[in-house]
């Protein structure tokens, strides 16, 4: 048996510090409850912003707008950099397996990224969101396929498939043939058909499924943030609906929509054996005869390089 933990909360918006201070609390007291392993939300460190527009219009950005994204640069975060040794400081410290949401900074750059932190605060690596959603891609890049990892670890093993990727039927396909056995759900969804979908996930994949959402009221939110929720503290951005299920479709935990919580459950790894006998769908229950992915796994820089020697090659002598 192992033991994993979901913090259903909200981040300081914009704040990374006093986020990453949020991070430490909660993982406490997951640690406090006997979890293994915790997961945060998407876009956790430092927020989803949920209704802003960024003074985009079909042909038009506005001075404010540039302004709103130069405040969610600053928030963002190196990897690696100075907030994921944070991070991996309060994994070692409670001996837990982290999985988190960040924004990440890259170049001139923002990707919604799940971190993987191990027990002993190691960067075990991360997963970039391969599609931002609609209004997303305002604000966030596109990963490629160089960041779907899934992880050995003690508890099984571990990757994660970020919000409406879960709806790519070839991303889940992928994932399924790596192996998962615990397969993290960060989301910004917080509809009853979300929980839905992660219970067909998780029969079809026979896995575990953890999907970790957010609950955040405008209070949480800075003053000036443009939004469409309108400015009463108490009005409700994101109901969360985080939930833990089996590899049978059955709820452990959740869905939980009445506010913040931490949700724990404990896995029966056995149920993954259990649940393969009459399905798997990349083994005995598959038809490569009939169906086959191609997957691209590499890299896909803009700027590729070849021919002289690397700057500073001790070869590259300008005397000879």
């Amino acid at each position: 048996m192992s033991r994993v933990a979901i913090a259903q909360t909200a981040p300081i918006v914009f704040d990374r510090d006093r986020t990453l201070e949020l991070v430490a609390d909660w993982t406490a007291r997951a640690a406090d409850e006997g979890a293994d392993l915790v997961l945060f939300p998407e876009a956790f460190v430092s927020g989803y912003p949920k209704g802003l527009d960024f003074g985009a219009r079909v042909g038009m950005r506005t001075p404010a707008g540039r302004d709103d994204y130069l405040r969610y640069w600053n928030s963002a975060v190196d990897v690696p950099g100075p907030a994921v040794d944070r991070l991996g400081a309060i994994a070692k410290r409670h001996r837990v397996h982290l999985v988190i949401g960040v924004i990440e900074r890259g170049v001139g750059t923002m990707y919604c990224t799940v971190l993987f932190l191990a027990p002993d605060g190691a960067l075990m690596g991360k997963h970039r969101k391969l599609m931002p959603t609609a209004a997303e891609r305002l604000v966030w890049g596109f990963g490629d396929g160089s960041t779907m990892p899934v992880f050995d670890t003690p508890l099984g093993r571990l990757g994660a498939v970020i919000c409406w990727e879960n709806y790519m039927p070839a991303m889940r396909l992928h994932m399924y043939s790596k192996g998962i056995q615990i397969y993290c759900a960060p989301t910004a969804d917080e509809r009853e058909t979300w929980v839905a979908s992660m219970r067909h996930i998780a029969m079809e994949g026979r896995c575990f499924v953890l999907s970790a959402n957010q609950f955040a009221k405008r209070k949480d939110f800075p003053d000036d943030y443009d939004t469409v929720q309108g400015n009463d503290p108490e009005t409700v951005v994101s109901r969360g609906g985080s939930c833990i299920i089996d590899p049978f479709g059955k709820l452990l935990a959740g869905p939980q929509y009445e506010g913040s919580c931490l949700l724990t459950a404990d896995l029966d790894l056995g149920d993954l054996a259990r649940g393969k006998y009459d399905f798997d769908v990349v083994g005995h229950y598959a038809r490569p005869d009939v169906f086959r992915l191609e997957v691209n796994e590499r890299a896909t820089p803009v700027v590729v390089t070849s021919g002289g020697p690397p700057a500073g090659d001790p070869t590259d002598d300008p005397s000879d």
